[in-house]
């Protein structure tokens, strides 16, 4: 199955922040994009960029919801905004994510990136999340699978159900989400606001085309070192960043099904300039350049070459997406490259200068040649006296014969 990879340049402002020791006067979780707490049974206080988007994440299996009587099956999907919620706990934290489980079998992932990523996967269990937002923040539903929050300053943030399920707006301008087994809720934010290239993107994520993305960012500390972070969308899918070095950003996509996939990647411009002429690979063979999302996809369903997509950002951070469609698998090399436009233009220049030189090269000789042709008429006038001489001597005798 064909892949579609977004990458996307994001400036040093967007670098990763390091995660400092949860004590009780921090928070649980506190990088450089993406803060939060948790209670005994939600994630709360959800802040992207120092904006809470989320005044608190609960998670319940719908199986205990319904047998301890507090939501029946047949209510409306706007009541479970009123479960208790299962335990939560932080199961781990690095400086680009945390990762949390809750006792109704669902697990949580945040993600310290641009965009704020944080999923929700309801696992083997079907589940129910009732999201409280912050006070400054409304709540539209554009789908049963897409809900679109704006925040007091203008943060855009979208919920995305990606699998089987459904997203409702309560009466309180809360979401509820109902999640069967296996599937996933998403949260992705825009704090310099949702283009139409955002919108088609959710699209190949709630469409399942979107298989995972990949976030690759400058560390703030060294201000050198890159990390990375993948947001997995599929459950079939992995993908793994191999190296991301100035210039060269490489992963290993794998799938145990044949059918192509989109994978979205945000790439640091420090990185990888994908502003200037960037290259892609997949194992080896380049990707063909498409020049829109219609053209990703008729690579990733069974297109005979792997295609990319370059778009730029709306961000203050200069960044811009990459999308690779790989359009088959099982085990998938992905190559990005800045195109070396220094290099490249000294050899369009040498090639210049050759040209040029042969050209002169040429003209020289030319005018070597006219000039000895010159030489020979012009500079041996002796020569010419005697044939001219021989002539008349030979119209003589000629004459003298006849008569």
């Amino acid at each position: 199955m064909a892949v579609l990879l977004v990458a996307s340049a994001l400036g040093s402002a967007a670098a990763v922040g390091t995660v400092g020791a949860a004590t009780s006067s921090q928070k649980a979780y506190a990088g450089t994009n993406v803060s939060f707490d948790t209670t005994s049974n939600a994630v709360v206080d959800y802040a992207v960029d120092g904006e809470t988007v989320m005044q608190s994440v609960k998670v319940q299996s719908q199986s205990e919801t319904e047998s301890s009587g507090s939501l029946s099956a047949d209510v409306e999907l706007s009541a479970a905004s009123d479960i208790a919620g299962a335990a939560v706990s932080l199961d781990a934290k690095s400086e680009t994510s945390a990762s949390m489980s809750t006792d109704s079998g669902a697990t949580l992932r945040a993600h310290d990136n641009e965009r704020g990523v944080l999923t929700v996967r309801a696992g083997d269990d079907s589940q129910y999340v009732a999201v409280n937002l912050s006070s400054s923040a409304e709540a539209a539903s554009q789908s049963s699978e897409r809900v679109v929050v704006t925040t007091e300053d203008g943060t855009e943030g979208v919920f995305l159900v990606v699998g089987d399920g459904e997203l409702t707006v309560n009466e309180q301008g809360n979401v509820s989400a109902s999640l069967e087994g296996d599937s996933k809720l998403a949260f992705r934010s825009y704090p310099e606001g949702r283009t139409e290239d955002d919108e088609q993107q959710e699209q190949l994520i709630t469409s399942g085309q979107a298989a995972a993305e990949v976030y690759v960012m400058q560390q703030s500390e060294s201000g050198s070192e890159a990390v990375a972070d993948v947001v997995q969308y599929g459950d079939n899918t992995t993908v793994e960043v191999t190296q991301q070095s100035e210039g060269t950003v490489r992963m290993t996509a794998e799938r145990s099904e044949h059918q192509g996939k989109v994978v979205i990647t945000s790439v640091s411009e420090e990185v990888v300039d994908a502003t200037n002429d960037v290259q892609v690979t997949v194992d080896g063979e380049a990707a063909a350049r498409a020049s829109s999302y219609s053209a990703l996809q008729s690579a990733i369903d069974g297109g005979d070459t792997s295609k990319f997509l370059v778009r730029q950002q709306a961000s203050a951070d200069a960044s811009a997406s990459v999308l690779v469609a790989v359009n088959h698998f099982s085990e998938r090399q992905i190559t990005m490259t800045e195109s070396d436009t220094t290099s490249s233009g000294t050899a369009a220049t040498t090639t210049e200068t050759d040209s040029t030189t042969t050209a002169s090269e040429t003209t020289d000789e030319q005018t070597a040649a006219q000039t000895d042709e010159s030489t020979s008429s012009t500079s041996s006038p002796g020569f010419g006296v005697t044939v001219a001489l021989a002539a008349l001597i030979g119209v003589a005798l000629y004459a003298a014969r006849q008569s």
